[in-house]
């Protein structure tokens, strides 16, 4: 199984104000290269984006804007099978970023690790990056975005491993989720289906976590 999980953080609540991105590549089940990077977004840095990630804007001081280090970005993405946490908020980040500095967008499907937690560990009362690392037994540093990024990854392979899959396409096609695409123009986003309502509720028995966590 093979497969990108990237987290950026932004600067101010503005989604073209990308302030750093981490990137962890997967190949054949196992991590096999990190890289993270510091991105000067050009944009003020608000307050409360900084209490969360601790990125400055005097720490992206002489650091590229996102059009300069796309050329680097582009082939570790484009026509890659592309994980993130919430992966609808990453994603819009991405666009943003590169409608924000006129640039065609690449090719590539995408999965969400939110989505797929919840239709398969609907138990948890959250399925927030730092809850599930904490379930999984995942260390994590939350808000830095290449620890995000590892943490997305060994998600989706504990998922993966879960349900006997052989792919995060597979996964999400056996689960009926929409498997989500960007493309040169536009996008389709990745979606669950719908929880079917019940009519009478009824009392959950909450499964240990050791029978669904392996290692």
């Amino acid at each position: 199984m093979d497969f990108i999980a990237i987290d950026f953080e932004t600067a101010n609540a503005n989604r073209s104000s990308a302030c750093s991105l981490g990137l962890v590549e997967v190949k054949d089940g196992a991590v096999v290269s990190e890289r993270s990077w510091l991105i000067d977004p050009g944009q003020p840095f608000d307050y409360r984006n900084i209490q969360i990630h601790g990125i400055t804007e005097s720490m992206v001081q002489g650091m590229p804007t996102f059009h300069e280090l796309w050329p680097e970005l582009q082939p570790l993405l484009d026509g890659k099978h592309i994980v993130a946490h919430n992966a609808s908020f990453d994603m819009s980040v991405l666009r943003y970023c590169l409608d924000r500095a006129s640039i065609e967008y690449p090719s590539f499907h995408y999965y969400c690790t939110y989505l797929l937690s919840k239709k398969m560990l609907n138990w948890l009362p959250s399925h927030k990056l730092n809850v599930l690392a904490e379930w999984y037994g995942i260390p994590l540093h939350h808000h830095d975005a290449l620890d995000d990024a590892k943490a997305c990854a060994h998600i989706l392979l504990h998922l993966i491993q879960q349900e006997e899959q052989t792919s995060a396409e597979r996964l999400s096609l056996d689960l009926g989720c929409k498997i989500g695409l960007i493309y040169p123009g536009g996008y389709k986003p990745f979606s669950a289906p719908a929880k079917k309502k019940t009519k009478a509720a009824r009392t959950k028995v909450v499964p240990a976590a050791k029978n669904f966590i392996s290692g």
